[in-house]
C-alpha cells in the first residue's frame, strides 16, 4: 500500500472552504458591480436633468430676450397696413384715415388683463405730451376695454379705442396669440387673444417704431412712444 503523509492529505475541510470562499467573493462582486451600475445610472440620471436645466434656462433666456419676430409688414420704414375696425359708437374706422398727423397704436389684449390695464394706466400720464405732439393715440383691443376706459376717463384723458372683435386685424398682421387667453376668461373671451405690441406711424403713415412685447409683462416705455414721434421729421 501507498502510504499518504499526513501533512500532504487533501484536506476536504479546506477545499471546501476555498470553494465557498470563492462563491462569496463571486456575489459580492455581482452586488458591488450591480451597485456601481445603479449609481453610474443616477449619475447619468443626474447629469440628463442637469443637462434639460441648461436647455430650459437657455431656452427662456432666449425667449426673454428675443421676443417674437417682428412681422415683414411691421417692420420700420414700412407704411402701415391698411386695415379696418370699429370704434365704440359701432361705427367703421381704417387705418388709412390716421394719414395726416402722427399715430400710437396700442394692441392690447382686454381689461381681462392686469398688464393692459397698467399700461393704459402709464399712458395716462404721458397722453397730454403725446397730443401735444399732434398725434392720435389708438388702442386697438378685440374686446371693449371696460376697465381702462374707466381709468382713463378718471384721468380726464381721451384715448379712441378701436374694436377687432374678430381678431381679424391681429391676424392679418401676424399679431395673433394662439391660446392666449386664460382659461378662466375663455368662456368670455374665446381663447385667442392679440399679441401686446405698440406702432408709432408719422403722418405719411410710415411705421417709425414698432415693439412686439418680449413677455406679456413687458410693455414699452411711454417715453419711447414720445422719443419715436419727437424723431419724425417736420
Amino acid at each position: 500500500m501507498v502510504s499518504i503523509d499526513q501533512e500532504n492529505r487533501p484536506d476536504c475541510i479546506n477545499i471546501r472552504r476555498y470553494f465557498d470562499n470563492q462563491l462569496t467573493h463571486r456575489a459580492t462582486s455581482t452586488k458591488l458591480g450591480a451597485r456601481g451600475d445603479k449609481i453610474e445610472m443616477n449619475n447619468l440620471l443626474i447629469w440628463a436633468g442637469l443637462a434639460l436645466v441648461v436647455i430650459a434656462a437657455v431656452w427662456f433666456y432666449l425667449r426673454s430676450n428675443t421676443g417674437r419676430p417682428i412681422p415683414a409688414m411691421l417692420r420700420r420704414g414700412q407704411p402701415l397696413p391698411d386695415f379696418s375696425a370699429v370704434d365704440e359708437q359701432g361705427d367703421p374706422v381704417r387705418s388709412t384715415q390716421l394719414h395726416g398727423s402722427p399715430a400710437v397704436l396700442l394692441f392690447v389684449r382686454g381689461s381681462w388683463c392686469p398688464f393692459c390695464s397698467s399700461q393704459v394706466e402709464d399712458l395716462t400720464r404721458h397722453y397730454k405730451d403725446i397730443v401735444d405732439l399732434g398725434a392720435r393715440l389708438i388702442l386697438v383691443t378685440p374686446k371693449p376695454l371696460e376697465t381702462t376706459r374707466r381709468v382713463a376717463e378718471f384721468f380726464e384723458v381721451e384715448f379712441d379705442f378701436w374694436l377687432d372683435e374678430s381678431l381679424q386685424v391681429a391676424r392679418s398682421l401676424g399679431l395673433i396669440d394662439a391660446s392666449g387667453v386664460p382659461g378662466d376668461y375663455q368662456k368670455e373671451y374665446g381663447a385667442d387673444t392679440v399679441w401686446p405690441t405698440a406702432i408709432v406711424a408719422d403722418a405719411a403713415g410710415i411705421i417709425t417704431y414698432v415693439n412686439l412685447s418680449k413677455t406679456l409683462a413687458d410693455r414699452p416705455d411711454p417715453k419711447d412712444l414720445l422719443q419715436a414721434i419727437n424723431d419724425q421729421p417736420r
